[in-house]
């Protein structure tokens, strides 16, 4: 293993078109985005994501540990303490950054297996709030999660930070909700939307049946075409003041009663 010359300066040229994937603008330009962390990395990797150039502090990170990520020695870059302060974003990163190719999530790439569960978010608007449905979808073993009119875009560094790599672990999909409703009904897939108005308590709907659970904002809830076209619209139970919960912890809620409701030996996707 023969890594470069320790980088010094944050004007260094690899370290400033890292620091450039920090805006979408320029993440959507390169299609390349930043994954912090050894563990996530690996994720990446077993997920088949390209990974190009791998920053990491020698002061931090172990060059034996190196080994186990497999990356081509010329995309290896040791950084100094003072350098990779600046480019993470994470306080906990274990001294190691890559860089990694986008992949496309559409609509026809998803497998499904056997009586799927499908997580549908529409118009999801904060980074930290889709990492973590990220975890819970991977918790459940939900089949994909799909992203409807999408307000951020999944590899923001804060997405893959709050999802503890769990973007890479689940089959996930970005599509218009009028494709994503055809999408459903085509694969025989109920449609459960999650809806203020609606009177059926969450936990009195089969969901041991193939279904896609829909979740939208707080603010504003589900359009009507998902509201028109679910086969159930259902509501969890508020019993004090307020009528709504975080978007991520209401997910968290259907998603394991379905999860319950199908049994405790549900196999993997």
């Amino acid at each position: 293993m023969k890594p470069g010359t320790v980088i010094t300066s944050a004007h260094n040229p690899k370290v400033k078109s890292l620091l450039s994937l920090e805006k979408p603008r320029e993440r959507r330009r390169q299609q390349q985005f930043i994954v912090e962390g050894k563990k996530e990395i690996g994720l990446a990797l077993q997920a088949g994501y390209k990974i190009g150039n791998l920053f990491y502090c020698v002061n931090i990170f172990p060059e034996t540990d190196l080994k186990s990520l497999n990356i081509e020695d010329k995309f290896l870059v040791p950084v100094t303490q003072e350098v990779f302060d600046k480019i993470a974003v994470r306080e906990n990163s274990g001294g190691v950054i890559a860089v990694a190719e986008m992949k496309t999530h559409r609509l026809e790439e998803i497998k499904l297996g056997k009586n799927p569960l499908v997580l549908v978010l529409e118009s999801v608007e904060k980074p930290g709030n889709l990492g973590a449905i990220l975890r819970t979808s991977d918790a459940a073993g939900v089949d994909a999660v799909i992203i409807c009119d999408p307000q951020t875009d999944f590899y923001n560094p804060n997405v893959v930070r709050s999802s503890l790599g769990c973007i890479f672990t689940k089959q996930i999909a970005a599509a218009p909700s009028d494709e994503t409703i055809a999408w459903l009904k085509k694969n025989k897939i109920s449609i459960f939307c999650t809806y203020l108005k609606a009177s059926r308590p969450y936990h009195e709907v089969d969901f041991k049946i193939s279904s896609a659970i829909v979740m939208g904002t707080e603010a504003t809830g589900l359009s009507d075409s998902w509201v028109k076209n679910s086969d159930a619209n259902i509501i969890i139970p508020m019993h004090g003041k307020i009528d709504s919960m975080n978007v991520s912890t209401a997910a968290a809620v259907v998603v394991f009663e379905a999860v319950r409701q199908r049994g405790p030996h549900r196999p993997h996707p």
